[in-house]
């Protein structure tokens, strides 16, 4: 076949396809358009999202760097006095009052964000180190609402437990304990929460409940660097009994 006979076919060819799909197109015109419409309405929607998360998540992320700031303070005399510059604050204490302020404020502002998740969680451990364990289970538990089987969540719910202990609710203390221990999917060390919940049984006056999970410790992560914590618990135990 001539090179000018198969060009001929080619251009042939195209044009059929070509006229084959305007007619489709043609035929289904409406329905087309309204597909178009549909695609171009969900792509402004998502970029729209898109936007307003990434703006969200700047304005969430810039309060956290306020609160860290704090966090950061230097805790002595005033900066005119010394010569220096910067936040100050008097007391160790009076620092986190501001800091519990600060991660709350963030928090509250930007609940759902990834900042105001790691700031609740900074807000419920602070208090616990101001003395605060009924205030630190709250805010423990609104990490474990926003943050589900995530790690914060999981590290939300040892806290909580450490909160429930701290406040003398031992049993409520125990049953988040042993939850942790028996996830199979959990991020948390296993040994570090057994040490946690045979010093509750402790507390809570049950000492062979305590003493069955020190020996589990020592005999299933004996390369743990609790294990020796374990093992002196176990000798005073022991002497309590005998005394």
């Amino acid at each position: 076949m001539k090179r000018t006979e198969r060009r001929h076919l080619k251009q042939n060819d195209l044009g059929a396809l070509t006229r084959q799909v305007q007619e489709t197109f043609e035929e289904h015109k409406s329905e087309a358009t309204w597909i178009v419409g549909v695609l171009v309405v969900i792509g402004v929607a998502v970029f729209g999202y898109w936007a307003w998360h990434e703006r969200v998540e700047s304005r969430g992320h810039a309060l956290l760097a306020e609160a860290l700031i704090v966090q950061e303070a230097r805790v002595g005399p005033p900066a005119a006095a010394t010569g220096g510059a910067g936040l100050t604050f008097p007391t160790e204490r009076e620092r986190a009052q501001a800091v519990v302020a600060k991660f709350k404020a963030t928090a509250d502002a930007y609940p759902s964000t990834d900042a105001g998740l790691f700031a609740r969680y900074q807000e419920a451990s602070t208090q616990m180190v101001l003395g605060n364990p009924a205030e630190a289970a709250k805010a423990y538990q609104q990490v474990i609402d926003q943050g589900g089987d995530k790690l914060y969540g999981q590290m939300a719910r040892l806290g909580l437990a450490e909160a429930h202990a701290r406040n003398g609710q031992f049993e409520q203390a125990i049953t988040a304990y042993k939850e942790l221990v028996q996830r199979k999917d959990g991020q948390l060390p296993v040994d570090g929460i057994l040490i946690q919940l045979g010093r509750v049984y402790r507390d809570a006056g049950r000492a062979n409940d305590a003493q069955q999970t020190f020996n589990r410790l020592v005999e299933e992560f004996p390369d743990s660097p609790f294990n020796a914590d374990a093992k002196r618990e176990l000798d005073a135990l022991k002497k309590a009994k005998i005394a």
